[in-house]
């Protein structure tokens, strides 16, 4: 099971969570999130995808920030079309697509996002575009057929490993990991994330 660690905002952090060795470390780019990026973060081991984060935003933009940052993946939190979403991978990074499940959410209309997309994730509604720190109804997942991989998220914490390790979803490919281990908006918990991976994988 991938595990994804979302909200990076100090190089310290960054360095001290990198010795974790998580597959990937998302950077948030939205002014409106707590855990939005602002200072320049060194780079991570190797091994280690590194996941831009944006909310709507131009090609642009992402296209300098995914150089400036040496971004292996884009995340796409907002409306983002697939169109759009084929457009961010011609510039040679992976493309994930993030959704808000709500118990009326219909799993069949991603189907046009599976060409262009090598994972979604699936996240909670709420008031922010990601990061409530919020749970939706796993049971929902079982809706989706689609053949694209996906990450789940949303208020996902260090009492859930059992229920996560229960989940048999055959696309079922990681959790993304946020405020549930975080000392204060953007500074992770480092010990209570190493507990957690271990548990996770034993």
């Amino acid at each position: 099971m991938k595990l994804k660690v979302c909200g990076i905002r100090s190089t310290k952090n960054c360095t001290a969570l990198g010795k974790l060795h998580p597959d990937f470390i998302g950077f948030i780019f939205h002014k409106q999130s707590p855990r939005n990026l602002i200072t320049p973060i060194i780079n991570t081991p190797k091994g280690i995808n590194r996941v831009g984060v944006f909310v709507n935003k131009p090609i642009d933009f992402i296209k300098q920030k995914k150089e400036q940052y040496q971004l292996n993946y884009i995340q796409l939190h907002g409306k983002e079309t697939p169109d759009f979403c084929k457009q961010i991978k011609l510039l040679n990074v992976g493309v994930i697509k993030a959704f808000n499940i709500t118990d009326a959410f219909c799993f069949d209309a991603l189907s046009i996002y599976e060409p262009v997309c090598d994972y979604f994730l699936f996240d909670a509604s709420g008031i922010l575009p990601g990061g409530n720190g919020t749970q939706f109804n796993w049971e929902l997942l079982q809706k989706y057929n689609g053949t694209t991989p996906f990450l789940l998220s949303g208020g996902i914490n260090k009492t859930m490993v059992d229920k996560l390790k229960s989940i048999s979803h055959k696309k079922f490919a990681g959790i993304d990991i946020n405020s549930g281990f975080e000392l204060a908006p953007g500074i992770k918990n480092i010990q209570k994330i190493k507990t957690f991976k271990h548990e996770l994988h034993s």
